[in-house]
This record gives C-alpha cells, structure tokens and sequence, in this order.
C-alpha cells in the first residue's frame, strides 16, 4: 500500500515543485498577470464608474468589477499555466513521464494544484486591494476567499489541462484559448451583471465561470446580501465543485487515451 502511495504522492508533488520553480525562473509571468488586469479595473473602473448601477451593490464600476478583476486573474494564470504542457511534450518531458512507473492521476493532479497554486496565490496578492475598492476584507471574508480561489483555480487550470492536451501548437492553444476565455469571462458577471430575463441570465446560468465569479464576489457580501442574480456562496462553491471534479475527471481520460502523437 505504502509502495503505490509513493507512486502517486510523489510525483504529484514532484510537478507540483516543477511548476512552482518554472514560475520563480520566470518573475515576468508575475507582473504580465496582474499589470493587465489592474490595468483594465483602474481605466474601465474610472471610465465607466459614474454611468454604472448595480443591484444592490454600491460604490460605482470600481467596487463591483472589483471580484470580476479577481476572476479574470485567476482564469488566466490557471488556464496558461496549462500550456507548459506542450511546451513539455515538444521537449520530450511528457513522454519520459508517461513512460515511467507513475500514476496517471498524479500526473493530472500535480499539474491542477501547480496551475490552481500560482492562479490562487496571484489573485490572493490583488485581493489586497480589496479595501482601496470599498470591499470588506476581514477574516471571515478572507477565509471565504481563499476557498473560492483554490476551488477556481483547480477547476479552471483542469479545464487548461483538457484543451491543451491534444494540442500540438503554443500558437493554437493561445488563439483558442482568447477565442473561449473571453466570451466565459464576459458572460459570468464579472463585468457587468446577468438580466432576468435576458439571454445573458441564462448565459449565465448555464456558464460554470459564472459560479466562480459568483463565489469569489460572495466572499466579499454576506448571503443575505441582494446582489441580484448571483447565486449564494454555498450554491456558486457546490457547483464550482462540480465542475472541478468534471474538469479533473476528464483531463484523467484525456491522459489516459494519449496524447496527439499517440493517435
């Protein structure tokens, strides 16, 4: 029993340390995944912060985009931390992996708590400027935070994991991934809020980012707070956790059929 634990935990920590030291080799990924994004909050914050309403939420566009800001960190350090995976299969390191006596679970896990790591501890970082926003960030919403972060971001990076696994191409992987991201971000709530009603509520609805986003903006509120149709902490975390078992449990079958050059 002790020999197939070792099979699996260490390798799984194994890449999780991989990613950790490819990130410390690699300081720009820092400042390229929170520059942008506070860059978008203070300009689209500012520039639309007198013309916006929410319901229930006060302050203007700076204090609601706020969460949004969050999620777009943490969807796009989870989900491009994933595309060392083919970076790993152009270099030969995937295959030696999947050669070796290792566990094909370890092998998705350590991948997920890397991406879902970085993509956790970089939003947490800007979530420091939670106060400057107007939000509320005491130990009780910290604690909530924190586990909305690593539920999106194990979710989010497993759903990396499954794009980019049969892909050949960096090039792709990024085109396909603007081509997707985009539309999942736009369509959560994170910059502007669902409509009963509209097509966009049952966008919403029916759009497992919008649970994260959900989740991440509870963090800040009370469950009785009317925030519109944003779902509750407990709801948006069950069906974040939902999606983070489908992510994981199909990136496991993607593993487990080959890759590309298998086919």
């Amino acid at each position: 029993m002790s020999g197939r634990r070792g099979l699996f935990l260490w390798p799984t920590l194994a890449l999780w340390q991989r990613e950790m030291t490819r990130f410390v080799r690699q300081r720009n990924r820092l400042t390229g995944a929170l520059a942008t994004p506070l860059v978008f909050w203070l300009l689209l914050g500012s520039g639309l912060g007198g013309s916006f309403v929410a319901p229930g939420i006060e302050g203007g566009f700076l204090r609601y985009f706020f969460p949004g800001t969050v999620v777009l960190i943490l969807l796009f350090t989870a989900i491009f931390s994933t595309v060392s995976i083919i970076e790993d299969r152009r270099d030969g390191f995937l295959q030696g992996v999947l050669v070796a006596p290792v566990s094909r679970s370890a092998i998705v896990l350590g991948k997920c708590l890397g991406g879902m790591t970085l993509a956790a501890g970089q939003a947490a970082l800007f979530c420091l400027a939670a106060p400057w926003a107007g939000l509320p960030l005491d130990a009780a919403a910290a604690g909530r935070l924190v586990a909305a972060l690593l539920l999106g971001g194990f979710a989010l990076t497993a759903l990396g994991f499954v794009i980019a696994w049969p892909l050949e191409s960096t090039q792709g992987f990024h085109v396909l991934m603007n081509l997707l991201l985009i539309p999942l971000w736009l369509l959560s709530g994170a910059f502007f809020p669902a409509r009963a009603g509209a097509w966009t509520g049952w966008a919403a609805a029916v759009n497992p980012v919008a649970y994260v986003t959900a989740s991440v903006r509870r963090a800040f509120y009370t469950d009785g707070a009317d925030l519109g149709l944003v779902p509750s902490y407990a709801a948006a975390m069950t069906v974040a956790a939902v999606f983070a078992a489908v992510m994981f449990l199909l990136a496991l079958r993607a593993v487990r059929r080959g890759g590309p050059e298998s086919r």
